[in-house]
């Protein structure tokens, strides 16, 4: 079982920094998740880099 990262990511809409936990399962998927702010879904792209860090890339649903 893979232990859950916590990042830091800007709301593609409201720009509020939110907390999130990431899988590292998840990586080289897409998801969505819904702004703890202002509840508007954010799509989630997971990568991993070469040095083993977790790539996130956010973006607005119908981007």
């Amino acid at each position: 079982m893979h232990q859950l990262e916590e990042k830091s990511i800007s709301c593609p809409y409201c720009g509020e920094v939110i907390e999130v936990l990431i899988d590292p399962e998840d990586t080289d998927q897409e998801y969505i998740e819904d702004c703890q702010v202002c509840c508007r879904p954010i799509s989630f792209n997971i990568s991993m880099q070469g040095n083993g860090e977790l790539e996130i890339h956010v973006r607005a649903e119908n981007e």
